[in-house]
C-alpha cells in the first residue's frame, strides 16, 4: 500500500498539527499504521502506531502526552494529532504500514510531509 502523508507546516512553540495519512482512497482499517520523523542531520525514528486488530496506540516517550494516533474510518486516514509542539518535533514526517507493538515498517514510508516549530 502506498501511503500519502500531509498536514505539516509552520508552527510556533506551544502549537498544535494536526497530520493525516491516506493511501489514495484505499481504506487503512485493515493495517497497522505508524508514525515515524526525520530530524534535520538524525535518523528516522518511530513517533507513534496504532493496531489494526485491537486499536491498541504506541508512543515513543519524546511525545507521550502531546501525540495521540488516531483513525477516522469516514475518511480513510490515520492521524496524528500533535499538542504543545516543541523545537524539537522539527522534522519530516512520514507513516507506513508496521507490525505491532513494536511499529516496525512493513512497507514503504511514501512522500512525508515536514513539521517546522519556530517562533
Amino acid at each position: 500500500v502506498q501511503l500519502q502523508a500531509s498536514g505539516g507546516g509552520l508552527v510556533q512553540p506551544g502549537g498544535s498539527l494536526r497530520l493525516s495519512c491516506a493511501a489514495s482512497g484505499l481504506s487503512l482499517d485493515q493495517y497497522s499504521i505508524g508514525w515515524f520523523r526525520r530530524a534535520p542531520g538524525k535518523e528516522l525514528v518511530g513517533v507513534s502506531c496504532i493496531s489494526a486488530r485491537d486499536g491498541s496506540t504506541y508512543y515513543a516517550e519524546a511525545v507521550k502526552g502531546r501525540f495521540t494516533i488516531s483513525r477516522d474510518n469516514a475518511k480513510k486516514t490515520v492521524n496524528l494529532q500533535m499538542n504543545s509542539l516543541k523545537p524539537e518535533d522539527t522534522a519530516d514526517y512520514f507513516c507506513a504500514p508496521v507490525s505491532v507493538p513494536h511499529c516496525l515498517p512493513t512497507g514503504d514510508y511514501g512522500r512525508g510531509t515536514q513539521v517546522t516549530v519556530s517562533s
